[in-house]
């Protein structure tokens, strides 16, 4: 796990020398749905957009679903707000976190970690970041569940509750999915997820946190 740092401060371009690229921090939340299998190729595509720093924070049951070597950046897990944490004056990785990121995007949500962050419950790491965030920041969250869990009541209540933070949805797809059932609940595309971010990156300039 690497530790935190400030980046160094800027010095302002010469004339006529390229303009330095704007960096931004995107920390990426992943949950227990078998939407996770798409987590080294999500990452992939994020990283190739340009000054974009990716770091994962995941719970325990979406590591079922990925190669944690098939992801070329920071992964964080439960275990790692205990390593860090040993007495009062030490880091809390959560509120660390939550610190360093400029935006936020959980993809998959499944439908317990809504459920949870619906609720304010905080159970584990990327809980417990959710409920510290920044709500001035950016939060983007991909549901993904099989398609009897969406359409329960329940979900569209809990839907509209994280929109109401100001979180960001971008909506499931209709497709078959792993369990052979065919309908709404597939989380959204790789290439739809990325260029949501991309257009919240434009439309917000984020810079780096100094």
């Amino acid at each position: 796990m690497e530790p935190f740092s400030s980046p160094e401060p800027g010095f302002p371009a010469e004339k006529g020398s390229p303009v330095p690229q704007k960096k931004s921090r995107i920390l990426v939340g992943v949950t227990g749905s078998v939407a996770a299998l798409k987590l080294p190729l999500l990452v992939a595509e994020l990283l190739k957009i340009p000054g974009l720093e990716v770091k994962v924070v995941t719970t325990e049951r979406a590591k079922h679903f990925y190669n944690a070597q098939e992801i070329p950046v920071t992964l964080y897990s439960d275990e790692d707000e205990w390593q860090l944490w040993k007495g009062r004056s030490d880091p809390v990785l959560h509120i660390e976190l939550r610190r360093w990121a400029d935006l936020m995007l959980v993809a998959p949500l499944d439908a317990n970690t809504l459920a949870k962050l619906a609720n304010g419950i905080c159970d584990n790491l990327l809980t417990c970041v959710i409920r510290a965030w920044d709500l001035s920041k950016p939060l983007l969250f991909c549901p993904a569940m099989n398609t009897a869990m969406w359409e329960h009541p329940i979900t569209a209540q809990q839907v509209e509750q994280l929109k109401g933070f100001g979180y960001t949805e971008i909506p499931c797809v209709v497709k078959k999915l792993v369990c052979g059932d065919e309908g709404r609940g597939a989380m959204a595309e790789v290439w739809t997820i990325v260029e949501s971010v991309k257009r919240i990156l434009e439309e917000r300039d984020l810079p780096r946190q100094s």
